[in-house]
């Protein structure tokens, strides 16, 4: 099975969206979803969670632009449930009920995590976009449910990184953290930060030194 998803929200918090694609065997479904009073981080968590409670297969491949989720799936998580959900900073963990249900929809599951960057012609993250930005807006976009080969998109693993295949570069840091527009991404290299917040005057950013470090940068933009 392969899953596309993405979310929104008009504000930070404010009216959010969510969307997703779950590709099966022979049919796929377009999901969507709104909430009054969100944030961009609990619509992406929501709309992966969604899409898990629909699809039922053990393996699985998902294909999202949110770093917060990837990170949190792979990396966070396990020093989250050891610490009695608190952060390495000793403070709360942000929308631990959302992470305490994706922690167990994808329990017994294989994954893999692949991080896409938005909004760079990766088909099925463009439609969830438009699905989410739809329902966040309270005009929902008609969702397709249907057979494989009358859908206008194709799952393909173009565009798309997996997270076990990021490079790390000796002597520089971790990793590099933008937040645009509450939208927040993180990079491996100086470069590709540098390119998403040049000129971009509600930009911030910042170098992390580990995955401790990463986390709670990231905590602190999405406050």
């Amino acid at each position: 099975m392969i899953i596309f998803t993405d979310g929104s929200s008009r504000g930070n918090p404010g009216r959010g969206g969510w969307g997703a694609i779950v590709f099966g065997n022979e049919q796929v479904t377009e999901l969507g979803g709104r909430e009054e009073n969100t944030t961009n981080n609990r619509m992406e968590l929501l709309a992966v969670i969604s899409a898990l409670e629909f699809g039922g297969e053990k393996e699985i491949t998902i294909f999202t632009d949110s770093a917060y989720i990837v990170s949190g799936i792979t990396r966070w998580i396990a020093g989250w449930k050891r610490n009695n959900w608190k952060t390495s900073t000793k403070d709360d963990v942000l929308n631990r009920d959302l992470w305490e249900r994706l922690d167990v929809l994808t329990a017994k599951k294989i994954i893999d995590w692949r991080l896409v960057k938005g909004h760079s012609g990766n088909l099925g993250n463009e439609r969830c976009d438009v699905i989410a930005t739809s329902f966040a807006d309270d005009n929902p976009t008609d969702l397709y449910v249907g057979p494989k080969e009358k859908y206008d998109i194709h799952p393909s693993a173009e565009n798309s990184l997996s997270t076990t295949q990021k490079p790390k570069t000796k002597g520089r840091g971790y990793s590099y953290i933008s937040s645009v527009d509450g939208v927040i991404q993180v990079h491996r290299t100086w470069e590709e930060c540098k390119k998403r917040v040049h000129g971009v005057s509600s930009a911030k950013f910042k170098k992390s030194f580990s995955p401790e470090n990463e986390e709670e940068i990231i905590n602190e933009f999405t406050r």
